[in-house]
């Protein structure tokens, strides 16, 4: 007898379509992440730009958020990523109920309301708390180098600036008179009203190139004309290459300096320094609880530098949740005698690493230098009484594992969109995506 298989007929018709619960196992992540936008987050604030009455119905927000909430914790970060998953994916149909926004639409949707969507990050984070996943005992914060959406060969120093404008302006001048005398040529012989008087597409690419040198130029001078106050990392010129590790707001004749640096696809990121070399990019900065890995205060800005961010993520937790973090570690990029001084006000423990010597420097140097800040003094020799047992321990297992998290488990390397404010708005989706995935697994 011949063997019986299940019936696999592709052509069946169906009566009554299933439920969209059966889509998915029960306890999928897709339910979670759907009923809590739906029953949980207030999107009110996304809800009341919807007052007109007439055309055709949009989607609906709450279904909109859902899919971009979801697609975030499933590495899903492309608006043409998430159309094509509505379309084959049957986890993303069971959060959409079917619906299939087009790549568009979902785009113009997040840049819409992205600030609405970066608050969601608050909503999120007190449920974490009501679930009991933010103990409040020990929080580490860390920063870490993510890719812009531009290209550091993209980028040009001021001097490259001054000598490559009067060359390419020459250039462009030669071949403006070579179309003239082509145009004239092409006129006597083929009559005034003839096609081909039409600037070249190789001439208008080295214009346009020109006019983007010449607008980057003059920002670069007119932030040397009016810097930047050295406290506000994140004004104009703040780490553009004009101000980084001593570097000279000016040059000697009040230009910018020629090292000064420029990106012309996204003039906000910088190219920022890492351990494999450098990137154009952002310095995105977390807190995250002990307890279980949820992030309670973000930032991101376009200096390299962490001490800065110690005392803003800190003050955006009690901020965020109305309470304190007893315990602070940090690694040396966060070790100052400022920071130790704020904690201590702030009645805060803190363990930030004051780093270590140089190769070569002497011991007695580092102990001079030590002496002239107690706190930092005070700080290396309680983390080496304490060795192995030291409370900064804590810093590499609590932290770290969020960035891997984000950047391998769910692939996220570049941002997609452009500007300071926007990628901000970017990364605190991103957040977001991840204190909602911690959220899933405490609700098993």
């Amino acid at each position: 007898m011949a063997k019986v298989f299940r019936s696999w007929d592709v052509d069946q018709g169906w009566l009554l379509p299933p439920s969209l619960h059966e889509f998915v196992p029960p306890g999928h992540r897709a339910h979670f992440v759907r009923d809590t936008v739906r029953e949980a987050l207030d999107l009110s604030a996304i809800l009341d730009t919807y007052a007109e009455e007439r055309g055709y119905p949009p989607y609906h927000p709450g279904m909109m958020v859902a899919l971009l909430l979801y697609g975030y914790s499933r590495g899903l970060y492309s608006s043409r990523q998430l159309a094509r998953a509505c379309e084959e994916r049957v986890d993303v149909m069971a959060v959409t109920g079917l619906n299939r926004p087009d790549f568009r639409t979902i785009a113009d949707f997040r840049k819409r309301h992205l600030v609405a969507l970066s608050d969601l990050f608050v909503q999120v984070l007190r449920l974490c708390r009501a679930a009991g996943l933010v103990e409040f005992a020990h929080v580490a914060v860390d920063g870490t180098k993510l890719k812009a959406n531009a290209s550091r060969h993209k980028a040009m120093s001021y001097g490259r600036m001054k000598t490559a404008e009067p060359a390419l302006a020459a250039e462009v001048d030669a071949w403006l008179e070579r179309a003239r005398e082509a145009d004239a040529a092409e006129d006597q012989a083929h009559g005034a009203g003839r096609r081909g008087d039409e600037t070249p597409d190789w001439m208008a690419d080295k214009q346009r190139r020109l006019e983007a040198i010449r607008a980057a130029k003059a920002a670069l001078e007119a932030e040397a004309a009016d810097p930047p106050d050295p406290e506000d990392e994140n004004g104009p010129g703040a780490s553009s290459g004009m101000r980084w590790q001593g570097r000279p707001l000016r040059g000697d004749d009040g230009s910018p300096p020629d090292r000064a640096q420029r990106n012309f696809t996204d003039p906000d990121s910088r190219i920022l320094p890492m351990r494999d070399g450098f990137v154009q990019g952002y310095n995105g900065q977390i807190a995250v609880d002990a307890a279980h890995q949820v992030i309670v205060a973000h930032r991101l800005v376009t200096n390299s530098a962490d001490y800065r961010a110690l005392v803003p993520l800190v003050d955006g937790v009690r901020a965020h949740l109305r309470r304190k973090p007893r315990e602070v570690s940090g690694d040396a990029g966060f070790a100052n005698e400022a920071n130790l001084v704020a904690l201590r006000e702030r009645g805060i423990t803190g363990y930030l690493a004051p780093g270590r010597a140089r190769h070569g420097e002497a011991d007695a140097a580092g102990r001079r230098r030590l002496t002239k800040m107690p706190l930092m003094s005070a700080m290396a020799a309680r983390l080496k009484r304490a060795g192995r047992r030291s409370r900064y321990r804590l810093r590499k297992q609590v932290v770290e594992p969020v960035f891997g998290q984000i950047k391998q488990a769910r692939g996220f390397r570049p941002f997609l969109m452009r500007g300071l404010e926007q990628v901000r708005g970017e990364w605190a989706m991103i957040c977001t995506a991840h204190n909602l995935l911690k959220l899933a697994q405490a609700d098993r």
